[in-house]
């Protein structure tokens, strides 16, 4: 057990060595707080948060899964799949938001940038007009002559189904 300890430290020292950090730098970045990750969250039309600082966690539905952002996550591209956003402010309130799709974008300084096609807040919703849309899409999928028209459809689809959940699910 103490060998296999002992080799793996010595595998993080000589990838720390290769890399150019040190334990000193990686020490210094987990000492930062939530107060770091300056978050942007827009739409076309709308900004809901503009390197906001009273950020502390944000979930968010991707196509690679679901997953949580914190101050000092690993930097990452990430393309949004229609489904609920939540923004966990440092005050414990929690904010939801259905985004039809977009981008997800965690720099290494610990900025956060959510671009989203489509947004609104979950109480924006409305229930029959979205079970009127998915009945709409679920017909339209049915009727389609071309691939286009399938692959449009099906979009529409998922993202009814996708607002559905939002809205029974908040």
């Amino acid at each position: 057990m103490a060998a296999a300890v002992l080799r793996s430290s010595r595998v993080l020292t000589n990838i720390l060595r290769r890399s150019g950090a040190t334990l000193a730098g990686v020490q210094e970045r987990s000492d930062r707080g939530y107060a770091d990750m300056a978050f942007t969250f827009a739409s076309p039309s709308t900004v809901f948060y503009k390197a906001a600082a009273n950020v502390k966690q944000v979930d968010v539905p991707s196509f690679s899964g679901s997953f949580g952002i914190l101050p000092n996550h690993v930097p990452i591209l990430a393309v949004l799949r229609p489904g609920v956003i939540t923004v966990h402010e440092a005050d414990g309130n929690n904010k939801k938001y259905f985004v039809s799709s977009g981008s997800i974008t965690v720099n290494d300084d610990s900025s956060v940038q959510i671009l989203a096609e489509e947004a609104c807040t979950l109480d924006q919703l409305d229930s029959q007009a979205i079970r009127e849309g998915a009945a709409k899409a679920a017909q339209d999928l049915l009727s389609a002559s071309s691939d286009f028209a399938k692959a449009e459809a099906s979009i529409a689809l998922e993202c009814y189904d996708a607002l559905q959940r939002a809205v029974d699910h908040p």
